[in-house]
């Protein structure tokens, strides 16, 4: 069943307020096989996957709206949108993060593509979660830089990274997605997370590069509100467990002080 309107934005913000941690696993069209996406999709559900993110940077088999069919279908997980461009609009989603790519100067992902997608998510009834998305350095040329014709933020710069997600939050975006991007060599650094922490009240979404239950840990004690687990979990689907108790472990370790 679809999500109520502003119940995913509420669920991230309350989130965040009460310092719960959530887990999001992001999911590309051009890999998934359907025969056997709904015995994954269980297997996530039983490991308490809280969101998925549907999408990429570039999409040759569009079968975004089976994949949220079969979510709906299988789960009672939020499906959210995850598009590379205004052609990546499917209404039957929950929610949809309107990306906006502050880490870069490419006036079509800052702006012009939200112009040409604004009516149809009128239309739609997508919940838009406004998102600053920040691309950062991450050891090797990732799908989603040479895609958006962006260089990412250096990774050895966390100040850049602070004032950058600064600027998102002023001008009135409601979260802020660090990412070193699909099959990362290195995730986001710590010292990063923990900058733009400092600066933002928004939730921090963080992803890319991270393939094990030391480095989620790693991004949610510097910060993160969710962490965003694909690539890793296509190679290893016994990375999905891992990542889910670490969430789960900093949750109880929360509730137990």
């Amino acid at each position: 069943m679809k999500a109520a309107k502003h119940q995913i934005a509420d669920l991230l913000s309350e989130r965040k307020a009460e310092k719960r941690k959530s887990f999001a696993v992001l999911l590309d069209p051009d890999k998934i096989n359907l025969s056997t996406f709904p015995k994954f999709l269980e297997y996530a559900a039983g490991h308490g996957v809280d969101f998925f993110f549907v999408g990429g940077s570039l999409i040759t088999n569009y079968a975004i709206d089976k994949l949220i069919a079969a979510i709906h279908e299988y789960t009672d997980i939020p499906a959210i949108l995850f598009p590379g461009s205004s052609l990546h609009i499917e209404p039957s989603a929950d929610a949809i993060l309107l990306l906006s790519l502050i880490s870069g100067r490419n006036p079509e992902l800052l702006i012009g593509q939200h112009v040409i997608s604004a009516p149809l998510l009128k239309r739609s009834g997508l919940e838009v979660l406004p998102t600053g998305y920040m691309l950062i350095e991450s050891g090797k040329l990732t799908t989603v830089s040479y895609i958006s014709n962006t260089t990412p933020l250096p990774r050895d710069k966390p100040g850049i990274a602070a004032c950058t997600a600064l600027a998102g939050e002023y001008l009135g975006l409601k979260n802020i997605f660090l990412d070193a991007g699909s099959g990362a060599l290195f995730p986001v650094p710590g010292e990063t997370i923990a900058a733009v922490r400092a600066a933002v009240d928004t939730p921090i979404i963080v992803g890319g590069g991270i393939d094990s239950y030391e480095k989620a840990d790693a991004a949610l004690h510097a910060g993160a509100d969710v962490i965003v687990v694909g690539n890793g979990i296509e190679a290893n689907q016994e990375l999905l467990p891992e990542v889910a108790a670490c969430v789960r472990a900093y949750n109880e370790k929360l509730q137990s002080v």
